[in-house]
């Protein structure tokens, strides 16, 4: 096991983004960490106002800082809504980023996406492939502003000396999605079409795109187990892959949901939508040569997800 460089027991830990997928399975992670932790409703903290994300850091003074706020959506979201995925994103990080630094927050994590890497990076994907080729068009300027966020981390600990780092989380699901068939993630927007056909006693149900792209999944307790790791063992300026190393095909996911669910339909295919990149994976060897692995099986964590909607959204 890897050094502990920065401890988190007796810190106070603020997460930033406390209520979406990523930074609710990261407070319920550090509840058994021994540490305070800070979290801030929108009525009580503006993460678009400079001055209030200063104020608000300068009266809590946490320790450690999880930067998991941002505007997230799937293809057809990040497609359609470009201005407002670049400059809300930018937004909240710069301000965060920054008053983290005034304020004194001796470590600091930021949460990327896999996205930040170009349509034809090599598979699977490495840390070194960013910036080296374009991006994929249809979730660009999420991207363009999750590698602002990278290179002001970077930027801050060259000029600074500021410890903040940087994970790239692959496509997340579980407990606390958005379950939106517009803007959500495929995992979520799947378990919601599977569950309604099997409500309805549908036949079939429509798949956007050829089915055939690959991607790799993983569950929100392991990104939140994955991340504490890296707050307390790693200190370094390059980001870090987390996921799994293991890819599905995007009719592999849906057939993993519709045993999930019980469902016995087909599907049908709309290629009249958006693929995105055609495979996405990346290369998790760096994580793994510090000591971490994700341990939930694609299949358990799946169930887990479709479980939990029906308990809580259905």
């Amino acid at each position: 096991m890897t050094e502990v460089v920065f401890p988190l027991a007796g810190k106070r830990v603020m997460v930033a983004g406390h209520k979406g997928m990523a930074g609710s399975s990261i407070q319920r992670r550090l509840s058994s960490e021994g540490c305070e932790v800070l979290t801030a409703d929108r009525e009580d903290l503006d993460m678009g106002r400079q001055v209030e994300v200063e104020e608000w850091l300068a009266a809590t003074k946490p320790d450690a800082l999880f930067l998991a706020a941002a505007k997230v959506g799937g293809i057809y979201a990040n497609s359609t809504r470009p201005a407002e995925f670049l400059h809300d994103n930018l937004v909240i990080e710069t301000n965060i980023i920054h008053a983290a630094y005034k304020g004194g927050v001796k470590k600091l994590l930021f949460l990327g996406s896999s996205c930040i890497y170009p349509r034809e990076a090599p598979q699977p994907i490495p840390e070194e492939a960013l910036l080296t080729g374009p991006l994929e068009p249809t979730n660009d300027a999420y991207a363009l502003a999750k590698i602002a966020g990278i290179k002001m981390c970077q930027a801050y600990r060259k000029q600074y000396g500021c410890d903040f780092i940087s994970a790239m989380p692959t496509n997340l699901y579980g407990p606390g999605d958005k379950y939106d068939l517009e803007n959500g993630h495929v995992v979520a927007a799947l378990i919601m079409k599977i569950h309604a056909a099997k409500k309805a006693g549908a036949k079939e149900v429509v798949l956007w795109g050829t089915g055939t792209p690959l991607r790799e999944f993983l569950y929100t307790e392991d990104l939140a187990d994955g991340l504490i790791f890296l707050m307390k063992h790693y200190s370094g300026e390059s980001h870090v892959n987390l996921g799994t190393g293991k890819e599905h095909t995007i009719r592999q996911l849906a057939e993993t949901v519709a045993k999930a669910a019980g469902w016995e339909g087909s599907f049908v295919y709309d290629t009249s939508k958006p693929d995105g990149m055609p495979r996405k994976v990346m290369d998790v060897s760096r994580l793994a040569a510090l000591g971490w692995t994700a341990k939930t099986r694609f299949e358990d964590g799946i169930k887990s997800a479709y479980d939990w909607y029906v308990a809580n959204k259905a």
